[in-house]
């Protein structure tokens, strides 16, 4: 069944009550891009950036009827450089079997539409250098890529 076959595709913001699907859903973007992913661990701190006022985290999922098929998450960030507030998307990723279908697409409008509301000057995010399928998606979009090295610290955390 495709998304365009059963015309039920829902794009919507996540609740509390998807945190399960969303769980899931990060769960095999991980594996997809070869991370290691823990799922059981921090699922409070993730409820609590998606409730707060405002949110820390901007996230949204994509239904076809009652299953979770993709999802899009977005920070507010401030870039010193540009001397304005951009948005991080973290994640847009669609489940295996969905791809090419617009659900990218449609998630991105709601990253898209958030950073207008938000008044940013430039959304930005990443992906692996070996997933040229994504390269290409972000490319359609208008996107233009940026040659940076990604570093990351981890902090040890008591949970």
């Amino acid at each position: 069944m495709s998304a365009a076959e059963d015309g039920a595709l829902a794009i919507r913001r996540a609740r509390i009550a998807d945190i399960p699907d969303l769980v899931e859903l990060c769960a095999s973007h991980a594996a997809y891009e070869r991370l290691p992913h823990a799922k059981a661990l921090r699922i409070d701190a993730l409820a609590r950036a998606l409730q707060g006022d405002p949110p820390q985290l901007h996230a949204w999922l994509a239904f076809v009827g009652s299953h979770a098929v993709g999802y899009a998450s977005a920070t507010l960030d401030f870039s010193t450089l540009d001397r304005a507030s951009q948005l991080h998307m973290d994640c847009l990723y669609v489940a295996d079997g969905w791809r090419q279908r617009s659900i990218g697409a449609r998630l991105w409008e709601q990253v898209h539409a958030l950073a207008r509301e938000l008044d940013c000057h430039a959304i930005e995010w990443q992906t692996p250098s070996w997933n040229t399928d994504a390269a290409r998606f972000y490319g359609r979009l208008g996107a233009t890529e940026m040659a940076k090295r990604r570093f990351r610290f981890l902090l040890p955390h008591n949970d």
